[in-house]
């Protein structure tokens, strides 16, 4: 991935709402339900989504600029350290820091742990025993799109040997979450599991709590003061929504069994939050209809003598 601050196009002193707001400029103009019939910017949509994923993180943001993971954010290999060509075909002796032989298709795992990071981007791993042991295991991470999480699918992931397997994402998938790959680490390792960390991608309109499904959706003056049926957007495309009349600013609403299918517990909700939105150019009209309507039906919405 390249650097995260030029993908957004903000400069390394931006503060975290230029970053959030650099972001969700790009996001709505790049996300695939806004290119139909276009092509090219999905990855580019994928790239943006994970500029922000890092620098939206203070810590992940601080390290990077620290020099101490890449803009995937994986841990950079120790300075100085290289892997020989001959360990990296599996043959012949090789030296490892401090002159030591790996012997064959071993290397040091001491340092293999970083090197992989570097060469795959799937995060750090965690420290492994020695080569000769039965069974070792490794742990990766894998980047997926939040819809994919919330519906499943299936994602390929490079494994350190070169190999790629097709790992299922079960629907419902947390950030966070672990998914185990049976015998698939490297056969010099013993033939272990491989373990993997899901690492969800946000979503530049949808969040997740539990199993329901969260969203803000604009609505005019007119269809909040008269109620209307708005079209919004869910996880399963765009569904009708009953707006009534007199509903306020930041009043939620529930869309029944629209959020996710958890197993054993059924299926979620979807809650959309309206945010009534006055037009950008107010006429003259609008105005002065606002102050004499509002000279003749004076209401408060504070308390009054405000805060002590």
């Amino acid at each position: 991935m390249n650097d995260p601050y030029q993908l957004l196009g903000v400069p390394r002193t931006a503060s975290a709402a230029e970053v959030k707001q650099a972001y969700r400029k790009l996001a709505k103009k790049l996300h695939p339900d806004m290119q139909q019939g276009k092509t090219g910017n999905e990855q580019r949509f994928k790239d943006v989504t994970a500029a922000y994923d890092l620098l939206s993180d203070p810590d992940k943001r601080a390290r990077f600029d620290r020099g101490e993971i890449d803009a995937s954010g994986a841990e950079r290999a120790p300075a100085g350290f290289r892997w020989s060509q001959e360990a990296q075909r599996g043959r012949g002796p090789a030296s490892g820091p401090g002159g030591a032989s790996t012997g064959g298709s071993r290397f040091n795992f001491e340092f293999a742990d970083d090197i992989f990071s570097d060469l795959f981007g799937r995060g750090r791993r965690t420290a492994a025993p020695p080569p000769d042991a039965d069974g070792q295991d490794i742990r990766l991470g894998l980047r997926v799109p939040f819809l994919e999480a919330v519906k499943g699918g299936k994602r390929p992931l490079q494994l350190p040997d070169g190999r790629v397997v097709n790992v299922t994402i079960p629907a419902g998938t947390e950030d966070g979450q672990q998914l185990r790959l049976r015998g698939q680490a490297p056969q010099g390792m013993g033939g272990g599991d491989v373990y993997v960390t899901i690492e969800v991608e946000p979503h530049p309109d949808f969040t997740r709590q539990g199993a329901d499904i969260l969203s803000t959706v604009p609505v005019t003056l007119a269809e909040a003061v008269l109620g209307a049926t708005i079209r919004v957007d869910t996880v399963d495309g765009q569904v009708g929504l009953k707006v009534p009349p007199g509903a306020n600013h930041g009043r939620r609403m529930r869309l029944r069994g629209k959020g996710l299918q958890v197993a054993g517990a059924g299926r979620g909700d979807h809650y959309v939050t309206l945010a009534v939105t006055l037009p950008e150019a107010m006429d003259d009209e609008l105005r002065q209809f606002v102050e004499g309507w509002s000279d003749r039906h004076p209401y408060r919405v504070r308390p009054e003598g405000g805060a002590e």
